[in-house]
Formats: C-alpha cells, structure tokens, sequence
C-alpha cells in the first residue's frame, strides 16, 4: 500500500524527518477539514511510490502542528514545500494535477549545474 510510504511528521519531528533526512522531502502542509487536501491525498500516494528511492513524502497536520508552518509564513493550505540537504529548495501553494507534482518534483531533483 502506497500510504506506508508516505510519513507523517509532526512540529517535534521535523528537523529529524526532514532538515536531517538523507534523501529530499517533499512535505505535504494540510488539514482534515481542507477539500483541496483530500483531494491531492491519493495523488501523493502515487508519487511516494514512484519516486520511492529519490524522494521521501512527509505530511503534516497543521491544525496539529501549528510550529514549522508558522516558522515558513504557511497562510494557505495545501503548501508543499521540498527539502533538499536540510534547505527549502522550493514551495508550491494550492492543489495541483500528478503531472504538475511531477514536474515539480524532477524540476528540484535533477542534478543542478
């Protein structure tokens, strides 16, 4: 199942889980009551599968967790933020489609010149 893959993070784990891991994160800011949220859900299941080896999938809760999205600026949910050597390496505000993830994603993983 897809979903194992995917981590669920807290404001207690982050600099663990995301600033120290030793692959990039993608972290996933959301909350239960946001549509948007629910619906990029499955689509995040995807991607932790198909970028499983280069890339660690990380939600957080932020209702749950109101200190790392206040330390970003975070004001709107879904924010995805992707982590690179413990650095924000680039945000994206809103749902977006798989392809978009997916350019998203290539465009800060491929190796930088």
């Amino acid at each position: 199942m897809a979903d194992a893959l995917i981590k669920n993070i807290s404001d207690a784990s982050f600099e663990s889980d995301v600033l120290k891991a030793g692959t990039p994160v993608l972290v996933d800011y959301w909350a239960e009551w946001c549509g948007p949220c629910v619906a990029t859900a499955p689509i995040l299941d995807d991607l932790a599968a198909v970028y499983k080896d280069k890339l660690q999938v990380a939600k957080m809760n932020v209702d749950e967790n109101p200190d790392v999205p206040a330390k970003f600026g975070i004001r709107g949910i879904p924010t995805f933020m992707l982590f690179k050597d413990g650095q924000l390496a680039a945000t994206k505000v809103g749902a977006m489609s798989k392809a978009q993830f997916s350019a998203f994603i290539d465009q800060h993983l491929a190796p930088q010149h």
